[in-house]
């Protein structure tokens, strides 16, 4: 089978069965770089607790040039930062410097506010490299919005995996498989990253209500129907399903329990209540933020 037999992935194809939604992402530059957003969309704004999710195009940097996402705050959720290829230099204003690598996750929480940047190494700078990967942002519950802010970072060998012919899973977030992963969460969630031989199939379970698919690589059979890398699959609620490789596959399973109510998402902050927005947005501008360590530069707060 060739890349050509499985739809275009730009244009929106109906929903099958086992699938609630089909999303294709948008793409756009961040910190000089491409990437494609496939959440919020306009058709759909959380799976579980996940309200952000934007993939890195995979690209070259060049020597000389580099990823640089400047300093900039959160509120009110966690970040999760997970690399298929190349190593981002991850600062924040508790006083972490984390390099992240393919396989290890970075999860920053925000609560009531942190600040950070993302920024490729001096070696890449001067070698050149590649850069592939997913960042997304899972909102906090009510009840822990407000918390302190923390940091954690588990190394690839800190994360359960499951391997059978033809298939490796590994366990970055929840319950799968019959496998733990040591990443705590506030709240029940998932996110596995699964690579599938062609023509292996694989069941998936559905230990969480929400659930959704974002395919990396290679093109996957849903309920007969193929769908091509680049887009985000919303399983229905609840629904049990088999996928089946069509090409050699990549993607993430993501998901967890539906959020105790809804959020306001504005820049870079998350929230219940659009009046703590509106505060998060005067505390950047006048400064009130914790600075980043060792990094001097800021994104200024947006005009809207």
């Amino acid at each position: 089978m060739s890349v050509r037999d499985c739809p275009d992935p730009t244009v929106e194809a109906e929903p099958d069965g086992a699938l609630e939604q089909v999303i294709v992402p948008r793409t756009s530059d961040v910190g000089g770089f491409e990437v494609a957003r496939a959440l919020p969309s306009a058709q759909k704004r959380l799976v579980g607790p996940f309200v952000f999710l934007d993939q890195m195009v995979p690209g070259e940097i060049l020597r000389g040039d580099g990823l640089d996402v400047r300093p900039h705050p959160h509120i009110g959720l966690s970040t999760l930062t997970y690399l298929f290829d190349g190593v981002i230099t991850h600062r924040d204003s508790l006083g972490t410097v984390q390099d992240i690598r393919p396989g290890a996750v970075n999860w920053m929480t925000a609560g009531s506010g942190i600040a950070h940047s993302e920024r490729s190494p001096e070696t890449v700078r001067q070698q050149g490299g590649k850069l592939f990967g997913l960042q997304a942002w899972v909102a906090l519950p009510h009840d822990q919005e407000e918390c302190a802010p923390a940091f954690s970072h588990l190394a690839q060998n800190d994360l359960p995996q499951v391997e059978s012919p033809g298939l490796l899973v590994r366990l970055v977030a929840g319950e799968l498989f019959g496998q733990r992963s040591p990443l705590a969460t506030a709240t029940e969630t998932l996110y596995a990253d699964i690579e599938l031989a062609a023509g292996v199939s694989l069941p998936l379970e559905s230990r969480v209500e929400e659930r959704a698919i974002y395919l990396v690589s290679g093109c996957l059979r849903v309920d007969g129907q193929d769908h091509p890398a680049g887009r985000l699959l919303v399983i229905r609620p609840g629904e049990t399903l088999t996928v089946k490789a069509r090409q050699d596959c990549r993607f993430v399973l993501l998901g967890g329990e539906p959020m105790d109510g809804p959020r306001h998402v504005w820049w870079n902050f998350v929230s219940s209540s659009r009046d703590r927005i509106e505060q998060a947005k005067a505390d950047w501008k006048a400064g009130r933020f914790d600075r980043v360590i060792d990094d001097n530069e800021t994104i200024p707060l947006p005009e809207r």
